[in-house]
């Protein structure tokens, strides 16, 4: 009978014990979760629209600085620049990068949008280039010249021309003058509008062809053999931005980025993976 009794009282501590037990490594998977919980609360996640993958290798560095604060820079894709901003307004995503001033303005007005700009990132000079002449001087009446069809690049075209000297505009028509702007013609040139995208592989067909630089870099066009240099900004029309919704302007982490992106490193990338396409617009005088 003793002996009876005295297994049931070990049996008990056992049970008690085996109970103990699981209820210990519960209560340790909880701490576990909750610990995991709590780191993953204190990573942000910045959502970035970009409009291509090429953009992704100067926000990588930045992307791998920004980890070491437990931020998480995720990059979201467009394949239309219509979309970047709807998409930051609507709170899809958090901060863009694709546009310049000109752009900016022009879409944030028409649709009504809420958005302001925290800095200025880099500037994609449009420069001239000819399979025909080797000068600008050499210009002559009756000439051909290729420029972008759209109103923002398009204009830009004409202001770059008129740079060289080829032409003169009414001032009174701001960043994004067109055709019709030209008051004077110092070289009487034919001008043709075409798609941006294809300009790059019709300059042989022209005397001479005002292309953006992210096309004549796609297209792998050496920026040295451009026979003029857009290099004169009367204001921040061209410079590309970044862009967030009104009243985070002084966000601590988008101005982290801010001062990560306007950096040596960043200047760095500029020039070794876009051979010198990209002008830091930071350190741009308007004006000189």
């Amino acid at each position: 009978m003793k002996k009876r009794i005295l297994a049931g009282i070990l049996a008990a501590v056992l049970a008690v014990g085996t109970l103990a037990g699981c209820g210990s490594n519960g209560n340790e998977t909880n701490s576990n979760a909750k610990t995991s919980t709590e780191q993953q609360a204190e990573t942000r996640v910045v959502k970035l629209g970009l409009t291509g993958v090429i953009y992704e290798d100067i926000w990588n560095p930045i992307k791998e600085e920004l980890a070491k604060d437990n931020v998480k820079l995720e990059y979201v894709q467009f394949s239309d620049f219509s979309l970047p901003n709807a998409a930051l307004d609507s709170g899809e995503i958090d901060i863009n990068a694709f546009q310049h001033h000109a752009y900016f303005n022009n879409d944030t007005s028409k649709n009504g949008y809420k958005l302001s700009t925290i800095a200025d990132t880099f500037i994609i000079a449009m420069n001239i280039y000819s399979k025909k002449i080797t000068d600008i001087a050499d210009l002559k009446d009756g000439d051909t010249v290729a420029i972008p069809n759209d109103a923002s690049n398009g204009g830009r075209a004409l202001k770059v021309l008129e740079s060289a000297g080829i032409l003169e505009l009414n001032y009174e028509a701001g960043a994004n003058p067109t055709v019709s702007d030209i008051t004077k013609y110092n070289v009487q040139v034919e001008i043709s509008e075409l798609s941006a995208s294809t300009i790059p592989s019709v300059v042989p067909d022209f005397t001479i062809a005002v292309v953006n630089g992210n096309y004549a870099l796609d297209y792998g066009i050496d920026p040295a053999t451009a026979i003029f240099h857009e290099t004169e900004y009367t204001d921040d029309s061209y410079f590309c931005l970044i862009a967030v919704k009104q009243g985070a302007e002084q966000d601590p982490v988008f101005q982290k980025i801010v001062t990560l992106f306007q950096s040596e490193q960043t200047k760095q990338i500029f020039q070794d993976k876009f051979g010198g396409y990209f002008v830091p617009a930071w350190e741009v005088e308007i004006g000189k």
